[in-house]
């Protein structure tokens, strides 16, 4: 990108890295084709597998940025974040192609709503038939986080649509409200980081929006592997109680505490039949042990923020009903 390019840039592309040599190369040619200029920052959480070097080699754009170990996501985005010099910045997985306009249609529509906080865009499977990865998330009273159409047909859910959270996988965010609000909460390592952070965001007044046009295909559990595997139940289920704790008043937690014992009662069935029973009961004592390491961590109640809890409530209560009929 040349120098008259990045006067006009607008938006910084973060993409964090921990041995992607499987996808790196192909996610930054696809960067490096936008319809609109933007900065490009990759954060390296202290990669063994060459992922470091192709980097180096072919993409000397790239504003290079080495942890020199395996911080989570969380934090190395939160490096990246710090490193943007732009109002909007663009998280993007190491796993993930881009269509050529994703960028160009991500920032047009996080302008587009006057409260906006983050825009997610539609990820597709990489391989395959490209179905349906993500279409943004949302947060139900069971204590579940799920996004609508998942494995569908890459057609379905075209309605643009306010969501509780953009996926971090493939989401533009305003970089001021970060600042105001806080970034990613280094607590979680990585999983539903995003979820807390949007849920926050909601807490304070702004909102999520989901923006279909933008396609990213996604390989998915890059990083961990696969869709359902020990580490990755075993860490989802502590941040799932800690991100509760944070976030739900002691009046929001007992109403919906019924929910959510429900809820946590059929995910530990689920993983039973997965073989995956002890990992999730293993990261509810993680999760009560995250809470006591992190009992400062509570966003609370305030005459500015009451309303904006009411609204989230009643949303918690719908998408029950969303995650059940898949509307």
């Amino acid at each position: 990108m040349g120098s008259a390019d990045r006067e006009k840039t607008e938006i910084t592309i973060v993409i964090p890295n921990y041995n992607g040599i499987k996808y790196i190369d192909d996610c930054l040619k696809s960067v490096f084709k936008q319809t609109v200029p933007a900065d490009v920052v990759v954060v390296d959480n202290g990669s063994t597998d060459g992922s470091l070097e192709v980097i180096k080699e072919k993409y000397p754009d790239v504003r290079l940025v080495e942890l020199g170990e395996n911080t989570g996501f969380a934090t190395a985005v939160n490096v990246g974040i710090k490193e943007a010099k732009t109002e909007y910045i663009f998280l993007l997985n190491n796993d993930t192609v881009i269509q050529e306009d994703v960028s160009e249609k991500l920032l047009k529509a996080i302008k587009r709503y006057p409260k906006a906080f983050s825009v997610s865009s539609k990820m597709l499977a990489l391989k395959g038939e490209h179905l349906i990865d993500d279409t943004g998330d949302y947060y139900c009273a069971l204590g579940w986080a799920f996004t609508l159409g998942k494995d569908s047909a890459s057609d379905k859910h075209s309605q643009k649509r306010q969501v509780t959270s953009a996926c971090a996988g493939a989401a533009i965010y305003k970089k001021s409200i970060l600042e105001e609000i806080g970034a990613f909460d280094d607590a979680h390592f990585c999983y539903l980081e995003d979820v807390d952070l949007g849920i926050r965001a909601r807490i304070y007044g702004y909102r999520n929006y989901y923006e279909p046009s933008a396609i990213v295909y996604h390989a998915g559990s890059g990083t961990s592997g696969s869709r359902h595997n020990a580490f990755k139940v075993q860490l989802t289920s502590a941040n799932n109680l800690y991100l509760i704790y944070k976030n739900m008043p002691v009046l929001m937690f007992l109403i919906n505490l019924p929910l959510i014992i429900l809820g946590i009662c059929i995910k530990q069935v689920y993983f039973m039949k997965k073989g995956l029973g002890r990992a999730h009961a293993l990261g509810l004592l993680d999760g009560f042990k995250k809470i006591a390491s992190n009992s400062k961590k509570h966003v609370g109640v305030s005459s500015h923020n009451i309303t904006n809890y009411c609204l989230l409530q009643i949303e918690l209560w719908i998408n029950c009903v969303r995650r059940i009929t898949g509307l």
